[in-house]
């Protein structure tokens, strides 16, 4: 996936409204971006940093600019915009390059399911095997404190994300895959596991939704300025086990 047009870059002011960024422009004037992050954000938000942003050609958006990544105090790139997860994650499954999700005959997007009013985001179908429902996630957390790789997810509490999971356990028992797709857009974080200290219940929904048979996969692009390219797994660390890079094995 590439940028177009390239991204423009500047240093963050502030991020206000959950959807509202000014960024403060090279010649020194001031631009409102939009933010299409709802999380905390933590470590990518902090007032100077280097921020870039894309720009849409779109005249009914009542702000045509959008904040895309992030650079931390450390060098590595983010890309805060949560969107960008599911675009990224269909292009690879499209191109085969998340082999435990290559094969399928038919991928759709948003496709109404379950007892609670969700909507998958992503629907592998093909005659031949069970359909497999796969749910996006973006990882932008870095522990930088630890300074050992350690990304985390959610950086909030999320009832939107715990509905997913038990979406997710009631396609499993009724014959179908169901997936966890991490998306890492983090180019610090190495290993990743649950933020138990953020949402123990979203932790614990998870180990459950392991031990129910729900995979757990962790891809991290290649995050650049120009885009994104195919790069590989981390692994997912539970607190019973380590689910090695790219494993489809589930504890069922």
């Amino acid at each position: 996936m590439k940028f177009h047009p390239p991204l423009q870059s500047g240093l963050l002011l502030q991020r206000y409204k959950r959807f509202l960024t000014d960024v403060q422009l090279d010649d020194g004037s001031t631009l409102t971006v939009h933010c299409a992050n709802t999380g905390a954000m933590t470590g990518c938000a902090d007032p100077g940093t280097r921020v870039w942003y894309s720009t849409s050609d779109n005249p009914k958006r009542k702000l045509p600019h959008s904040w895309e990544i992030a650079q931390s105090p450390r060098g590595h790139l983010i890309c805060v915009n949560t969107a960008r997860a599911n675009q990224i994650a269909r292009e690879l499954i499209e191109a085969g390059a998340i082999a435990p999700l290559a094969g399928y005959a038919r991928l759709r997007s948003e496709v109404k399911y379950g007892e609670e009013g969700s909507r998958i985001d992503l629907l592998l179908e093909d005659d031949q095997r069970p359909s497999c429902y796969v749910e996006v996630k973006s990882v932008t957390l870095l522990d930088a404190e630890r300074d050992d790789g350690m990304g985390y997810f959610p950086d909030a509490v999320t009832t939107r994300g715990a509905k997913h999971l038990r979406e997710l356990m009631a396609m499993k028992a009724a014959g179908h895959r169901a997936v966890l797709l991490f998306m890492v857009l983090h180019s610090g974080i190495t290993k990743m596991c649950a933020a138990s200290h953020i949402d123990p219940q979203y932790s614990l929904l998870l180990e459950q939704a392991i031990g129910a048979g729900v995979e757990i996969l962790c891809y991290q692009p290649h995050v650049e300025i120009t885009g994104f390219k195919p790069q590989g797994f981390i692994p997912f660390e539970t607190v019973s086990r380590i689910i090695p890079k790219g494993s489809e094995i589930s504890t069922e």
